[in-house]
């Protein structure tokens, strides 16, 4: 409850808490001096002809047990965080008890990964230890946006395939996990020029690839690619230093074909993988890469 927005919420928090345990023993004290009524012990209240609403006091181990609880609510309260922002004497809290069992964990592998830490790609690729951690460390981390087999899906690179938009080198991939990437192309139809435009580059750049694509248009389309030759190159081959995809490998991370391209002209695209500084040692990220360097390896790891 460290998160309130305002201190006035916390004592509301604490002081709703401390009238409760207050109300709950006057209630026990109230019961307690109760006693049984004279006469024939009844409420006045009969069901049935017969059946009469006793006035009994409560059991004296029910009694026990309200107080057990009652001291027990109090203790906690003491030692525990509960009176709105107030942490209690333990100091405890869920973020430092994951932070310490975070810590300790990572103690414990610090002499596994030790000896990984010195190695490159290839030496990692064939050590079946690391590629296993790496393998978990993958599927904990990154399965959700590229997949388990890290093949990828639309929006999110196949990281099998050897095609990379920053580097594909261990150094390369190590800098992406840590630091993440953010990608953005802009909407670059004012800059091509008319909607027949666009859909002529749109043309243009599926030849560049040799994918289906009307020649006429493709053919209209090139002078107008100049729009686009910035960040793309004016082969179409991309540029890794500014993370812009080649266009001439028929590998489409956002859709293929005409109307995907023109969408993409037209619309532009943003795309954020996150950091993963906060979550990862570096030591992890180096292993982690080092399982999503060989993926794109298989040849040269199985000759290994």
């Amino acid at each position: 409850m460290s998160d309130f927005l305002s201190s006035g919420w916390s004592v509301f928090v604490a002081a709703t808490t401390i009238i409760g345990l207050v109300a709950c023993l006057a209630l026990l004290i109230v019961a307690a001096k109760r006693k049984v009524m004279a006469n024939d012990n009844t409420t006045g209240h009969v069901w049935d002809g017969d059946l009469k609403e006793l006035n009994n006091p409560l059991p004296r181990w029910w009694m026990g047990l309200f107080v057990i609880t009652v001291v027990f609510a109090g203790l906690y309260l003491a030692l525990f965080p509960g009176l709105g922002s107030v942490a209690g004497t333990l100091k405890w809290s869920s973020a430092g008890q994951y932070e310490a069992e975070q810590a300790k964990a990572q103690a414990a592998m610090a002499e596994v990964y030790a000896k990984f830490s010195p190695m490159p790609a290839e030496q990692l690729a064939k050590e079946p230890q690391a590629m296993a951690i790496g393998e978990r460390l993958f599927i904990n981390n990154c399965a959700a946006c590229h997949g388990s087999d890290a093949k990828g899906s639309k929006g999110f690179p196949n990281l099998t395939d050897n095609d990379w938009l920053h580097g594909g080198t261990l150094e390369k991939i190590t800098e992406t996990i840590t630091q993440g990437r953010q990608g953005m192309m802009p909407p670059m139809a004012a800059a091509v020029g008319t909607a027949d435009d666009v859909r002529n580059v749109a043309n243009y750049v599926l030849s560049l690839s040799g994918s289906p694509h009307n020649a006429i248009a493709a053919q209209l389309g090139k002078s107008k690619f100049g729009a686009c030759a910035a960040c793309h190159g004016p082969d179409g081959k991309g540029n890794q230093a500014l993370g812009a995809p080649n266009l001439t490998d028929k590998i489409w991370l956002h859709g293929w074909g005409e109307d995907a391209v023109v969408a993409m002209i037209n619309n532009g695209k943003t795309n954020v993988m996150p950091a993963q500084a906060s979550r990862l040692t570096p030591e992890q990220i180096h292993v982690l890469a080092g399982y999503v360097w060989s993926l794109s390896q298989k040849s040269v790891v199985a000759t290994n």
